[in-house]
């Protein structure tokens, strides 16, 4: 194993290890603002994926980035939809008709 590949591993461990910590301690009335940021920077991911596949020049780079692509547009498409599930959560429910109020009869 060469020292680069070596010093990249324990950077991507050690950013898991610092990400596990910080989403943890995220209160869950923050948890809808920090998924729309987060799917901007899946966007971004995408286009790095784009441009890693433009310029492989073997088998393996164009898997690695069309795993890149495929995951960072599961991840933009799963936050969108678990945004707008969170965001319909807080939308107030049409109040039903009273008994009393005449609605449900003919005129």
């Amino acid at each position: 194993m060469s020292p680069e590949l070596l010093n990249s591993i324990a950077i991507f461990v050690l950013a898991l290890l610092v990400g596990v910590e910080v989403i943890s301690k995220v209160p869950t009335t923050l948890h809808t603002p920090l998924m729309s940021g987060a799917n901007s920077i899946h966007g971004i991911v995408l286009v790095g994926a784009m441009i890693i596949a433009a310029s492989a020049n073997d088998l393996l780079g164009y898997v690695l980035a069309f795993v890149a692509m495929v995951f960072g547009a599961a991840n933009v498409v799963g936050g969108y939809v678990v945004t707008d599930r969170m965001l319909e959560m807080f939308k107030k429910k049409p109040a039903a008709p009273k008994a009393g109020d005449g609605a449900g009869k003919g005129a």
